[in-house]
């Protein structure tokens, strides 16, 4: 298998990547877009971004909304009508809980567009679970508890809910399906030191890979890696022994926890991938990516509410130009490494391209 989480997939996209400045006058669509169906969600994680009151992501979010049936179906049908490769359904809340996934998830089935979904995996149960299995590329699943106990505590739900998480995977890899089941284990300063045993844990039920992924404290850079700075050794630690142990063909281990300034540090004044990997929130408005979301006075980049989405995209170049990272931006950012790579390639000197 190769490189799944790799910063370097766009350069699979030049056309795309050459339409992307403001001089440019094409407007190519999307390459991957994240849709946040509903904000509803019954967990209640502590540092969850879309609920802490000390991070930007999530500030305008309204829980009650979610996209209704017929406007979704017409969103999917643009999508693929556009040519957009891949669907990621996304939070706000949990896509699990939007009443209509299984509808969206049979028209994307009928399309070329490839389709994933992150959840905490709760409602990873059905039909609407066998759907995924039979025709989905990927599920993440997000987790921090190791057990019944510690989870019901991470999440603020009944003891018992971790034992059903656990089984749903189980039963997902059950359908040998074609979709690839992952799990991000979420660190914090309560769960460093369970990395190896849960890592081995998830591998004897079938999971397909895991990613050891920081969790997000403040919208400040130094202030997360001041948090994390007590336990971060122990945790590179643990990842590096559960990679050299259980990593093999079948078992990926991803190791994402890091130092958090590279997401946070900008110095650039436009968003190369805001034309990338929008997001379409719960809302209907259109924002730049999943760390501006429902943030209107700083991350709004228009409404479909009252438009289909194809007709807003290809209409006026200018608003995919309305966010300056260096000025609006100074949070956390999946974003961040690869703008500036994208950023590198479109500023190479023409006339020396020749000498690699």
């Amino acid at each position: 298998m190769g490189l799944l989480y790799t910063k370097f997939k766009i350069f699979h996209y030049q056309k795309k990547l050459d339409s992307l400045p403001l001089q440019r006058e094409e407007i190519l669509p999307p390459i991957h877009i994240r849709i946040k169906p509903t904000n509803a969600c019954a967990h209640n994680c502590w540092y969850c971004a879309y609920k802490a009151n000390n991070l930007q992501l999530g500030k305008d979010m309204d829980k009650r909304d979610f996209i209704p049936k017929e406007k979704m179906l017409e969103i999917i049908d643009d999508i693929a009508e556009m040519g957009v490769k891949a669907v990621t359904f996304s939070g706000g809340g949990d896509p699990f809980y939007y009443p209509h996934l299984l509808d969206a998830v049979n028209r994307l089935a009928q399309t070329p567009v490839k389709f994933a979904s992150l959840t905490n995996g709760a409602r990873l149960q059905g039909e609407v679970a066998e759907l995924f299995a039979r025709h989905g590329t990927w599920l993440r699943i997000s987790i921090d508890g190791w057990d019944d106990e510690s989870y019901a505590y991470y999440r603020k739900v009944a003891k018992g809910e971790f034992s059903k998480v656990m089984k749903n995977m189980e039963d997902f890899k059950k359908f040998r399906g074609k979709c690839y089941l992952g799990v991000s284990f979420v660190i914090d300063d309560h769960n460093a030191r369970q990395v190896y045993p849960f890592i081995r844990k998830l591998k004897d039920i079938g999971v397909n890979s895991v990613k050891v992924s920081p969790c997000i404290v403040s919208n400040d850079g130094a202030e997360n890696n001041a948090y994390h700075k007590p336990f971060f050794d122990p945790v590179k630690e643990e990842t590096r022994r559960a990679i050299a142990d259980f990593a093999d063909a079948t078992f990926e281990i991803f190791d994402a926890y890091h130092e958090l300034d590279v997401k946070f540090k900008k110095d650039y004044h436009w968003c190369p991938y805001l034309q990338i990997l929008p997001v379409i929130g719960a809302d209907l408005n259109i924002y730049p990516c999943q760390d501006k979301a429902y943030n209107l006075d700083e991350g709004l980049i228009g409404s479909i509410k009252d438009r289909r989405f194809k007709d807003f995209w290809f209409d006026d170049k200018s608003k995919f130009f309305k966010i300056n990272p260096s000025v609006h931006c100074n949070h956390h950012c999946v974003a961040n490494e690869k703008n500036h790579l994208v950023i590198d390639y479109l500023s190479a000197d023409k006339e020396h391209l020749a000498f690699v």
